[in-house]
């Protein structure tokens, strides 16, 4: 294991963000490769384990902003705060270890601890850590992330669970490896005065009618530029279009550009040249200037987070702050993001992390209370149909509509099949080179050939041509 995270460290070295090999494809080829267990073989694992005593008296929990720790620190039964990286549960100390991600930071702080685990300290060890979609195969193929199992996490326990959340993070074995307390499925967050202005209505259904489709979005993107406003940014639509794709990245080891990201390209080049499209990047100032009603943006794409962390909702002035959002499922079902708890390896407080873990990602009443606290998307078909049902599901920031029946049948249809450990550096290699084109410095084919160079520089093993 040690060994193996020595190289997967200095290929991050090398390239900004960072993605390793699956670890059984450095020892076998898939024909010659071990099927995968059975999950009645893997329950009968679960539920013969004997955790020995915790012993460890520090719990170390690496993660790169604060939403998992004030979910902690708001609904875990007994956790008792220190200060801003320290608390208690019982006579254990909590260490939350944060590093932001920002230039690959947080990946780099946490794989330097983990290369040290098997000879840390005690107090030293790193107990849970959090990984992201786009990374998450770089962990849960390495021995690095304890299987569930292997904690007596059986899967009746996570049955409630939507089947894409743990697809992310099930090894190549069959295990799974990681539990999150956020099913991620995304939509159309559109301004409801200027859908008044422009459609003539601010209804969901009806303004869904007007995005239903590609062309569809296109044509009324037209029309809200004519009337003075912006669209949204070119990347908000990308992972619209990327998760919607016929095949991986890297195919038979050849880089392979999908005509749905291709397409995104060709959509987005229209829209900007007619002005219906602008090419601010994400989070900057800019592209956050359609928080307010001068902002003059129609819409941004996002998931349940989105309304929470991004749209200002507490400060005065903004669209969310009057309840001026709505919410509708789009061109075409996505997701965006997520975050998963991972046990890792090696951790002396091995009951305490189960419990964590089942208590934070499975109990129906704290992911209710998630839910209703934060405006968030939870991991619990059961929770997340009350809320569709219920006045609880209401959200202010949307003018009072309901949006969980929309999430929910989007976390049903989230397709993991195209899924790779060269997402995160394709894509981000793929939006720079084609921001140039975007605004006018390069051709298509140069921003293309910008690309292919980037990838080729990340990912020497595969071929571009």
């Amino acid at each position: 294991m040690k060994k193996r995270l020595v190289s997967l460290l200095a290929m991050a070295t090398m390239t900004a963000t960072m993605f390793a090999g699956c670890g059984s494809s450095e020892t076998a080829s898939t024909e010659e490769a071990a099927a995968p267990a059975s999950t009645e073989e893997i329950d009968a694992e679960a539920e013969a384990v004997e955790l020995p005593e915790d012993t460890g008296k520090v719990l170390n929990i690496y993660c790169w902003n604060d939403e998992w720790q004030t979910r902690v620190k708001d609904f875990y039964p007994g956790y008792e705060e220190v200060d801003a990286t320290h608390g208690k549960i019982g006579d254990v100390e909590v260490v939350w270890n944060i590093t932001p991600s920002t230039d690959n930071a947080y990946q780099n702080n946490l794989d330097e601890a983990l290369i040290a685990q098997p000879d840390a300290a005690a107090d030293d060890k790193v107990d849970l850590f959090l990984v992201e979609a786009d990374y998450a195969l770089k962990y849960v193929d390495e021995d690095v992330t304890m299987p569930l199992s292997d904690l007596g996490i059986t899967s009746d326990v996570l049955s409630d669970q939507y089947t894409y959340t743990q697809s992310i993070v099930t090894d190549s074995n069959g295990k799974l490896k990681g539990s999150s307390w956020q099913a991620c499925s995304a939509g159309l967050i559109y301004n409801r005065e200027a859908a008044k202005e422009v459609l003539g209505t601010d209804d969901p259904e009806e303004v869904q009618a007007a995005v239903a489709d590609w062309d569809k979005y296109n044509e009324t993107a037209k029309k809200v530029a004519d009337a003075g406003y912006t669209m949204c940014s070119v990347n908000d639509t990308y992972r619209t279009y990327a998760n919607n794709v016929s095949g991986q990245w890297v195919q038979d080891g050849k880089l392979v550009i999908d005509p749905n990201v291709d397409k995104w390209v060709d959509d987005s080049m229209a829209l900007i040249e007619a002005g219906a499209e602008d090419t601010d990047d994400l989070w900057s100032d800019d592209w956050a200037k359609g928080k307010r009603p001068e902002g003059k943006v129609f819409c941004y794409f996002g998931p349940a987070w989105f309304f929470n962390f991004c749209l200002d909702a507490d400060q005065d002035g903004t669209i969310a702050n009057q309840g001026g959002w709505g919410y509708c499922e789009g061109p075409q079902s996505y997701y965006w993001g997520g975050t998963w708890v991972c046990a890792a390896t090696g951790t002396d407080n091995a009951n305490l992390v189960k419990d964590i873990i089942v208590t934070m990602t499975t109990d129906k009443g704290v992911l209710k209370d998630i839910a209703t606290t934060y405006a968030d998307c939870v991991n619990s078909k059961e929770v997340l149909s009350e809320l569709a049902s219920s006045d609880e599901g209401n959200l202010d920031l949307l003018g009072g509509q309901n949006p969980y029946e929309q999430l929910a049948a989007g976390a049903e249809t989230v397709d993991l099949s195209n899924l790779s450990k060269y997402d995160q550096g394709c894509t981000e290699e793929f939006q720079k080179a084609m921001k140039n084109y975007f605004t006018g410095n390069a051709t298509k084919d140069e921003a293309l050939d910008m690309f292919k160079t980037a990838v080729h520089e990340k990912y020497p093993d595969v071929s571009v041509d």
